[in-house]
Formats: C-alpha cells, sequence, structure tokens
C-alpha cells in the first residue's frame, strides 16, 4: 500500500483536538482530570477561533 505524506490543515487538527479532549473530559476519573482536558478543549477552540476564515 503507498501512503502519501499528507499534511492536515491547522483547523482540521483543532477540531481533532477539541473532539479528543472532550471525549477524554467525559472519561476522567477525577474532577481535577477533567477540568485540565476542559482547559486544553477552550484553548483549541480559541486557536480555532483567531484563524481566519
Amino acid at each position: 500500500m503507498c501512503r502519501r505524506n499528507v499534511v492536515e490543515s491547522d483547523r482540521h487538527f483543532y477540531m481533532r483536538r477539541v473532539v479528543a479532549e472532550r471525549l477524554a473530559a467525559a472519561r476522567a476519573v477525577t474532577e481535577e482530570g477533567r477540568q485540565r482536558r476542559l482547559v486544553l478543549v477552550e484553548t483549541y477552540l480559541q486557536k480555532l477561533q483567531a484563524m481566519p476564515a
């Protein structure tokens, strides 16, 4: 199988990270862990909003 080196866009990367961190927050065992994940979600969302359309 031939794989091409494809670079994902920043927008796609941040959206993927938002989804992953939200899922991780939902699975978190402790409240502290959940809060850390939600802070990351907020950070990624801010980065997305700062990007030009």
